[in-house]
């Protein structure tokens, strides 16, 4: 992974902050991060709003990696994105739960640079390894 996408010190405050809501303004931390992972990916970002939901399985709170992430389009206060932890991807109705953005600083802040990638978009991270590549299918209806 590039140093410019090292867990640094903006991800360190957010850790430590002592709740979501206070941890929010350091993720502004992010934008630059954010940006230089699109910019290496020749995309063009699409940041969430703070109030934004993503569907994440209880895995990832739970430390299993490899990280997953998919993007749909965003709507109605959700922001498209859909990550999960493991190697499966279930498709049981219960198997995501809506959680918003911000708790992801305290369920898995080494997903937070790969959240402004466009809709399309997917991820995979693990211990010394990234992917980041676009999946058309995301984008249909």
């Amino acid at each position: 992974m590039p140093d410019v996408l090292r867990p640094s010190r903006w991800l360190a405050e957010l850790v430590l902050a002592s709740n979501a809501r206070a941890a929010w303004p350091l993720m502004k931390k992010a934008t630059a991060i954010e940006a230089a992972l699109c910019r290496r990916f020749g995309v063009t970002p699409v940041p969430l709003e703070a109030n934004a939901k993503v569907g994440a399985s209880r895995s990832v709170r739970d430390g299993l990696m490899p990280i997953n992430g998919l993007r749909h389009p965003p709507s109605e206060g959700t922001s498209g994105w859909f990550i999960w932890a493991g190697e499966d991807l279930s498709d049981a109705p219960d198997f995501f739960v809506p959680l918003h953005v911000e708790h992801l600083i305290e369920w898995r802040p080494e997903v937070l640079p790969y959240l402004a990638l466009p809709p399309g978009s997917r991820f995979l991270i693990a211990q010394g390894y990234e992917d980041v590549w676009a999946d058309e299918s995301l984008l249909s209806p």
